[in-house]
Parts: structure tokens; C-alpha cells; sequence
């Protein structure tokens, strides 16, 4: 199996997502070829020939709306408990991993977002919030070790997230409505449609620095009461810095020696998303601007961090193609949205489109550098009954493992026989969690009890 390629998606411009989703009737021949033309690469990519996800360029104001809320996605993640949990409230999120594991890869902090018109309800709803100003400075505090974070860097929050998840969300919407067309009916659309609501997740993928500053300051509060001095903060700095830079061949030795197998190293572990379509923006790098200093009041900076470009000039999110049997790196440009196919898309596409198997790598010998991104979870409602009439057969047996069509001789050597054998046992092929007539609710239960439950496979995920 080859490793390391490089994918650099089909990219479908906006206006012209925007024209082929329209029923407005293009103007001249040369117009309806060029959108035609356009609509079969979409089918090409996303079908079960093609990667299973395009990318969508030339969307007002993505730029804009990614610089303002990525990096809010770090500062959340490294924030005292008690203020993340004020700050988590008074903007409407929750988190769908336990925060309160110091060894977690991702925060992870989401939002349903309701199928509404424009982004009017945003700031309706936030000025309908109770005025919390008063109780700001009972809850306030320094937070341990990382210094004072001012709560107005989160003022916006909530509109940021739903304004994002708002566009994101028409994005996918679009998509569906080209799909159906294509393939005759508006079961994608509607399946959409009747959910009422996504999900969106800000997501924050660790370095292994920030998880030195989560233990420590969770040290810290524990051996104090109140606000902690001056001097114990540099103490739990120092002590910080030590194992950082200390610890650092023996994390490089580590990962060289876990880079062995299709599963490790990840920030994200392999798997298939259950949904429908999946939109992210592409991913912001993020460094702190004292990477292994402290400032004059011994505070470590979490406030004050710089982006950076890919290391490797890719996203870091890799998928497998069981087409040719390799992993590839999908390398996108930072204005971007990715859309990937989930499960219940290519089951309710009788095969027309295929589900995307992805994870996400993180850069060796580079601790200090972290991932920040947004997504939204498209999905059917939970009472959507999943048909499996017509539906390939094969598609039922396959986990990522390559396709007949690949020999032990095609793939070279017994090594890399033993990633797909890997790869098969961490991700539970569909024909295990799905049922002729299943509800959406039932698979999606099932696939988060294979992928997550008693045996563990994606307990790092």
C-alpha cells in the first residue's frame, strides 16, 4: 500500500455551486455545457471512483469568519475548568469529549445548528441571553499558570460559531440538491431537510505542549486554594518547560516507534463519518510566540500565539482510497471548505456516492504546534429508516480493506499486509452496523458502540 501521496482536491467555485443548485435556466449552449461539465467532475469525485470529497472555493467572507473563530478553539481548549464551563454556558456549547481527560488529543465543543433563513436568528437569539456581566466578576479568576485571559476574546463566540455553521450548512444543502439531480429524486435534500439541525464542532487537536500546561495547571490547583502567587506560577512553568523540552527526544523516540501501522500517530483515528455530508474549513496551524519561554511575570502566553503555515503543506487529514489501496494527504487551500461523503449518503445514494474514510495525522518532532478547525454535521433525522434495497453489496462488506482487484503481489510486501489487516480490525466493515430498515438513530448507535464502546478501538480518537 502506498503512503504519502498527496491529494489536492476538485474544487468547485462558489458561484458556480451556486448556479448548478439555481432553477434558473442557464442562458446559452456554451453555459449549459460548461455547468454540465462541471457536474459530472462533482459525481466523479465524490462517487465510488473518485476520493469521496471536493473542496468549495470563493465563499464571502470565509476567510474572515475562519481567522475569528478558529483560534477561539485553542484558548477554550487550555482554559481554567470553572471559566471554560461560565464561557461554554453563557454561548450555548457543550462538548462532546471528556475535557477532564488531560491525556485527550482534541476539546472538542459543539452546537446544534437549526435549518433556518439567513443568520437573523443569531443575533435575535444573543440578545435575548440574560445579562451575565454582574456574575462575570464573581466567577472570574487568573487562570492557573497560563496567565489572565480576557472574556471579551469570547464576546462573539456564539455568533461566530452560527454564522460559519449558518454558511457551512447551505453549502452542504447545495451540494445535495446537485446530487439528487443527478441521481433522480430529493432524498438527499430532504433527508436533510426533515433533520431540522447539524452539528457543528470547533475543534482544538492538542500538542503535546498544551497537554503539559493542561496536567500541570490541574497540579497547581489542586496544592492551592484561591488565586495562586507569582511565585508558584513560575515554579509550575518551570516544572512545565523542564518536562517539555526534556521529554522531547523521548517523545521523538516514541513516535518513530509507533510509526509502525496504518493507526498510529494520529490526532484522529480512522474511521467513516455516519452522516450525510460533512463540511470543514480548512485547518489553521497554531504556535505559541514563546514556545519555550516564559514572560517577566512567569506566566506561560496562550493568549498571544501566531499562525503558521501546514509544516508539511497539507492538511494533515488523510483518507484511504480501497480503489488503489494507498492513504492519501489531502492538501487544500486555507480559504477553502472540504466536503466529505458520509455514510448515510452513500447508502441513501444506492451506491452513486461513497463515504470517505479519513483520519487526521499529526507532524512528528513539531510539540508545540497545534490544529484548529470547524465542522458541520450534515445528517438525516434520527427516525429516518435506512433502505438497503439496491444497494451494492459490496459496499455492506468493506471497512477500508483493499478491493479483490488488489493481490498480496500489488501491494509489495508483507508489511504493508499488515496495515490493511489493521486498518480492517479498527474500523467494523457496515454490514456489521446496519440493517435492512434500520433507523438513522439505531446506526448511528451502533456505529458509536463498534467504533467507541466495550473493546476500545478508537479510545484515543
Amino acid at each position: 500500500m502506498e503512503e504519502g501521496a498527496i491529494l489536492k482536491p476538485y474544487e468547485l467555485r462558489f458561484s458556480d455551486l451556486m448556479r448548478l443548485s439555481s432553477d434558473e435556466v442557464p442562458s446559452s449552449l456554451e453555459e449549459i455545457e460548461r455547468l454540465e461539465s462541471i457536474t459530472r467532475s462533482v459525481m466523479e469525485n465524490l462517487g465510488p471512483t473518485g476520493p469521496g470529497l471536493l473542496a468549495i472555493t470563493g465563499v464571502p467572507n470565509a476567510s474572515s469568519l475562519r481567522r475569528t473563530l478558529l483560534p477561539l478553539a485553542r484558548k477554550l481548549a487550555l482554559l481554567d475548568t470553572d471559566d471554560r464551563k461560565r464561557v461554554l454556558k453563557e454561548n450555548g456549547l457543550g462538548s462532546d469529549v471528556p475535557l477532564k481527560n488531560l491525556e485527550r488529543t482534541v476539546s472538542s465543543f459543539a452546537m446544534q445548528l437549526k435549518y433556518v433563513q439567513g443568520v437573523e436568528r443569531t443575533d435575535n437569539e444573543a440578545s435575548h441571553d440574560g445579562d451575565d456581566s454582574q456574575n462575570k466578576e464573581q466567577y472570574y479568576h487568573d487562570v492557573e499558570m497560563l496567565g489572565e485571559l480576557q472574556d471579551s476574546e469570547f464576546n462573539n463566540l456564539r455568533n461566530s460559531f452560527k454564522e460559519l455553521g449558518f454558511c457551512m450548512m447551505e453549502l452542504g444543502l447545495c451540494l445535495a440538491r446537485i446530487c439528487d439531480r443527478v441521481i433522480g429524486g430529493q432524498e438527499l435534500e430532504q433527508s436533510l431537510l426533515e433533520s431540522c439541525m447539524a452539528k457543528g464542532r470547533l475543534i482544538h487537536y492538542h500538542s503535546t505542549l498544551d497537554n503539559l500546561i493542561l496536567k500541570e495547571a490541574a497540579k497547581g490547583k489542586r496544592s492551592t486554594k484561591g488565586r495562586i502567587s507569582n511565585k508558584s506560577q513560575k515554579l509550575h512553568v518551570s516544572r512545565v518547560m523542564e518536562e517539555f523540552t526534556g521529554n522531547k527526544q523521548t517523545q521523538r523516540s516514541g513516535n518513530e516507534a509507533r510509526s509502525f501501522g496504518i493507526h498510529s500517530n494520529l490526532w484522529q483515528q480512522w474511521h467513516y463519518d455516519y452522516g450525510i455530508f460533512t463540511v470543514l474549513t480548512a485547518p489553521m496551524f497554531i504556535l505559541p510566540c514563546h514556545p519555550l519561554t516564559t514572560r517577566v511575570n512567569g506566566c506561560f502566553c496562550i493568549s498571544c500565539e501566531q499562525e503558521c503555515p501546514s509544516p508539511c503543506g497539507h492538511s494533515y487529514l488523510q483518507i484511504f482510497d480501497p480503489n488503489k489501496s494507498r492513504v492519501i494527504k489531502v492538501k487544500t487551500s486555507p480559504e477553502s471548505f472540504i466536503v466529505q461523503v458520509g455514510e448515510s449518503a452513500d447508502i441513501l445514494s444506492k451506491g452513486n456516492l461513497r463515504a470517505t474514510l479519513h483520519s487526521v495525522c499529526r507532524p512528528e518532532n513539531l510539540e508545540e504546534l497545534s490544529r484548529e478547525t470547524f465542522v458541520v454535521f450534515l445528517q438525516p433525522a434520527w427516525n429516518k429508516t435506512l433502505s438497503l434495497t439496491d444497494y451494492p453489496v459490496q459496499h455492506l462488506l468493506t471497512s477500508g480493506q483493499c478491493s479483490g482487484v488488489c493481490t498480496e503481489d500489488s501491494l509489495g510486501a508483507e508489511q504493508e499486509l499488515n496495515k490493511l489487516t489493521q486498518l480492517h480490525k479498527i474500523v467494523p466493515p457496515l454490514s456489521s452496523r446496519l440493517k435492512d430498515g434500520m433507523t438513522f438513530a439505531a446506526f448511528s448507535r451502533e456505529t458509536t458502540k463498534q467504533y467507541y464502546g466495550g473493546s476500545g478501538l478508537q479510545s484515543n480518537r
